[in-house]
């Protein structure tokens, strides 16, 4: 299926790894215009090399972290001078730590705030008049398989990324005369190097890896490219009546009706 990405600009936020680089890949992969950013320049640059081999296409690398508005600002306004335009945002960034509700600060529910729903909001607001200015435009929001299900001690992000998914509710009603989209995707287990660095290190791999997928009815842990690319549908034209919602990628873990 030709997703006809070629030719638009999409901005891949936290990408120097994991599922952001290889969201990234995946929209290389299709033709885009693949802007990539994250706080680490050396792992960004690593980043950006490697899909430019796989891909064969130019990926540009900017630093960036997205919870500081400076940084934030400089990185959307270079890209829209040098591509012109900026079709599709993907919103992502690391997680908060894990702990019981009742240990966790004033400080700490302050700066997830900041890092989380703060910094998305601020970089829809950011790239929407560009959005508007092309006639159209894809905002898809990574959340978390907890957004919809249960996780232990996950009270931090859990909290951050249900605001995340009822702006976006907000944002498809409100964006959608522009023919702007806005969704959420929520990850199950993907094996990423955050997954493998939680294995049991007195346990085989494939053992522990095993261990880990047997409550997944598909019985294993899905694949980077597999979450990618169900980004990369939804930043389609064949996605543009789908707006507003929030799709797992879980291999069927999450247990919810709804």
């Amino acid at each position: 299926m030709d997703l006809k990405l070629t030719g638009k600009v999409a901005i891949v936020l936290a990408a120097s790894k994991g599922l952001g680089k290889a969201t990234a890949l995946a929209f290389a992969n299709e033709g885009a215009e693949v802007v990539i950013s994250s706080r680490n320049k050396e792992q960004l640059d690593s980043a950006a090399k490697e899909i430019k081999q796989a891909t064969r296409r130019t990926v540009h690398s900017i630093v960036a972290d997205v919870s500081k508005p400076e940084e934030i600002g400089v990185l959307i306004k270079q890209a829209a001078d040098q591509f012109g335009r900026i079709d599709i945002l993907i919103n992502n960034t690391g997680g908060p730590p894990f702990d019981k509700f009742e240990n966790f600060s004033d400080e700490q529910w302050r700066k997830a705030f900041d890092d989380i729903l703060l910094a998305f909001a601020r970089n829809c607001r950011l790239v929407l008049p560009h959005m508007k200015q092309a006639g159209s435009g894809r905002i898809i929001n990574i959340v978390s398989g907890s957004a919809k299900s249960v996780l232990a001690n996950s009270v931090l992000s859990t909290s951050m990324r249900l605001g995340i998914i009822g702006m976006a509710k907000l944002m498809a009603d409100e964006f959608g005369p522009y023919n702007i989209t806005v969704n959420c995707v929520g990850p199950g287990l993907i094996l990423t190097e955050r997954i493998k660095d939680t294995l049991p290190k007195d346990k085989d791999y494939d053992t522990a890896l095993a261990e880990k997928a047997a409550a997944i009815p598909l019985r294993r842990i899905g694949k980077p490219e597999e979450f990618a690319g169900l980004l990369a549908f939804l930043a389609s034209d064949q996605a543009s009546y789908i707006t507003g919602q929030t799709i797992q990628v879980d291999g069927g873990a999450g247990r919810n009706i709804y």
